[in-house]
């Protein structure tokens, strides 16, 4: 016999236990013991390292690289700023015998939607089902919240990408990572009868309005922290014609997280004008923005400016209770534009 067989044990609202009993004709039986609960203040840098650790693993293996360069010190930007933005929404899974993080994922609840942010798994327990248990705490918490889930998830990951279909979620839009190197600024030669400059504060209210109509979503808290800007990472470019504002596209650039987005847009035009401002922020960076795979103009604009595909991602939405709609669709209709996830924040 060779087998693992899971027994659900305990479970509330703040934390479920799950025990796996593993057996093989070659080593006696043992239990693992796992529980979930909220990171708290001091599990920051085990996180950190923990993402730092599971994304270099799981890279090397598949893909014959490191995605994150240096030390795991420059992901500790992940607890720092979503704990500033959404403080108590990242669930851990723990091995209680040891009472090491097995797993992690933050979330990110909104008035429209709750997203499910990254979500990372140590590699001595890949295999385990901590992914598993992370991605049902946070579908039960939505399901209690009556709201649909959404994620952007690695096109290349079969793993990742058959969890999350398991729990329900139904592909949206098909997406190519595209790295620019910023050598040189880049011209910017905005639509006739629009301008493009840098954003505001008092510009909050026009760019959640602008993103509610192209998305249905609502994120207005989200730009009002990039322009705040308390960590001196972020920045942001908004469009404007005589109708208002009618294009944005905000960027981070630190160590731990080097991209565009998030960001909307009414045409592939104003797109490609709008990144290639954001762009200029970045002289000697090489940043990576996504952009819809379908957008086909928008694409070869920047490739004409040296931007290489280097992944691909699918967002995806999960209805309440992980149930289809009756349309066959997903949760939000056919955005009205052109839409730019980003993986900092993954609010959308």
């Amino acid at each position: 016999m060779n087998s693992t067989n899971v027994l659900l044990l305990h479970k509330n609202n703040m934390e479920s236990r799950i025990y796996l009993f593993c057996a093989s004709t070659s080593f006696p039986y043992f239990a693992m013991s796992f529980s979930t609960r909220l990171m708290l203040p001091s599990d920051g840098d085990e996180v950190a390292e923990l993402i730092f650790n599971s994304l270099n693993v799981w890279h090397e293996k598949n893909r014959g690289f490191k995605l994150v360069p240096g030390t795991w010190e420059i992901l500790r930007i992940f607890p720092r700023v979503y704990e500033a933005l959404d403080p108590n929404c990242c669930v851990t899974v723990v091995d209680t015998e040891t009472n090491r993080i097995a797993g992690a994922c933050f979330f990110h609840p909104r008035s429209t939607h709750t997203s499910l942010g990254i979500l990372a798994v140590h590699p001595d327990f890949f295999g385990k089902r901590a992914g598993s248990m992370l991605v049902k705490y946070i579908a039960d918490f939505t399901d209690r919240r009556n709201q649909p889930l959404r994620l952007v998830s690695g096109a290349t990951n079969i793993d990742s990408f058959s969890l999350y279909s398991k729990f329900g979620f139904v592909p949206e839009c098909f997406y190519q990572d595209v790295a620019v190197a910023m050598y040189h600024p880049v011209e910017v030669n905005a639509p006739d009868g629009t301008e493009i400059r840098d954003a505001t504060p008092d510009d909050v209210p026009a760019i959640a309005a602008l993103e509610r109509r192209i998305t249905g979503l609502d994120r207005e808290k989200d730009y009002r922290f990039f322009l705040e800007n308390t960590d001196k990472i972020w920045h942001t470019s908004v469009m404007t014609s005589s109708a208002g504002i009618i294009g944005v596209m905000a960027s981070v650039c630190d160590p731990g997280s080097n991209m565009l987005g998030p960001g909307v847009a009414q045409t592939e035009e104003q797109a490609a004008a709008l990144i290639r401002h954001e762009l200029n922020a970045y002289h000697l960076h090489r940043p990576v923005v996504l952009i819809p795979s379908a957008a086909i103009k928008l694409r070869q604009a920047l490739y004409d400016i040296g931007g290489k595909n280097c992944d691909l991602h699918i967002s995806q939405v999960r209805q309440p209770g992980g149930k289809q709609a009756a349309s066959g669709r997903p949760c939000f209709p056919p955005s009205s534009g052109l839409v730019f996830p980003t993986f900092m924040p993954e609010s959308g």
